[in-house]
């Protein structure tokens, strides 16, 4: 029987944050009883070979509150969180599955923009709606609507995205500004006295990873979209799966005034909060002033940057850099700061 390395007496909200906790959880109970070989494949997608073709498959479940928010709603934010774990796993997403958990009680109208909301995502993103299943719950029982998902991708021959190829040296690329979703969604809540002209960034970040892939091809090592537990969380564990020390420069890492202000008052890390249009690369040090205009060239990736680089040492560690010489370590989230997000 296969040792349980998991000791937390019971499931609380950090273990899905995506912090330290969720990957404890996976990796100390869910990986260990379902099968070693998930634990090594843990990542966006899955990938299978059937028929001469490569397949990525991934899963998802959205539980946001509230259900509208500025910039987006649950069903967009259902295709899209989908599209980009296909996507950050060097597939090109093609169908997808829609299973949705009803609350009884639930208004019809509010179901049908939902699902309109669903339609017009998936054909923003190219991607065909094929199956899923309804299910109604309890009054009380379900938060009035929770989405999951499953998705397929057909595998980009150019790219095989792994922790192990990425090198001391090669840089990190990020899309665009961080924090705009979890922010958002806190000030959609309404229960802090903040007010800002925010709106999440929810969107297939699809076209830019193809633009990427289509400029510098195998010099793509690694991607990864930073949603729970945000830019801290994917780099470090990066790190810790590469063995290596990620070091970003504090100031270029692109963070809109609203957001850091309300993190600020908040007491929050700008590099924990979630993001739902926003990916991290790891590209080729010699391909990487190429890679960052491939993706700059994109409609949404103009405010595209590099953040900094990998280093041999310390291992397993993301290192903030400040303007003034200064060095602090930047650790995956801890606890869950946020309310649900995705």
């Amino acid at each position: 029987m296969t040792q349980i390395r998991f000791r937390d007496p019971q499931i609380d909200m950090a273990h899905g944050a995506g912090g330290k906790a969720s990957r404890r959880l996976i990796e100390g109970l869910i990986a260990p009883v379902l099968g070693g070989s998930l634990l090594e494949a843990l990542g966006d997608a899955a990938f299978i070979e059937a028929g001469g073709a490569r397949l990525a498959f991934t899963a998802d479940s959205f539980v946001v509150k509230p259900l509208r928010f500025p910039g987006g709603s649950i069903g967009d934010l259902a295709v899209n969180g989908t599209v980009n774990d296909l996507a950050v796993s060097g597939a090109k997403p093609v169908a997808l599955l829609v299973t949705l958990i009803l609350e009884a009680g639930l208004s019809t109208e509010v179901l049908e923009t939902e699902l309109r909301a669903i339609a017009a995502a998936a054909a923003n993103a190219g991607v065909s709606i094929v199956g899923g299943d309804t299910k109604v719950v309890e009054h009380g029982a379900a938060d009035r609507m929770y989405i999951t998902t499953a998705g397929m991708g057909l595998a980009d021959s150019r790219v095989r995205c792994s922790a192990a190829a990425v090198r001391p040296g090669d840089r990190i690329l990020l899309s665009g500004p961080i924090g705009d979703h979890g922010i958002t969604i806190l000030l959609a809540r309404g229960e802090i006295e903040l007010e800002a002209d925010l709106c999440s960034d929810t969107r297939s970040v699809y076209p830019m990873v193809e633009a990427l892939i289509s400029s510098i091809g195998d010099g793509v090592k690694w991607m990864r979209d930073p949603t729970r537990g945000g830019v801290a969380s994917a780099l470090n564990e990066l790190a810790a799966d590469a063995r290596v020390c990620i070091a970003v420069s504090e100031e270029t890492i692109p963070v809109r005034d609203e957001v850091r202000g309300a993190c600020e008052l908040l007491g929050l890390e700008p590099m924990h909060i979630a993001n739902e249009g926003q990916f991290l690369a790891v590209v080729a040090r010699d391909r990487a002033d190429q890679a960052l205009d491939a993706v700059r060239s994109m409609p949404g990736g103009e405010g595209a940057v590099l953040i900094g680089e990998v280093r041999e040492t310390p291992a397993r560690t993301v290192l903030s850099l400040s303007a003034y010489g200064g060095t602090r370590v930047v650790d995956m989230l801890v606890g869950d700061p946020l309310p649900r997000i995705c």
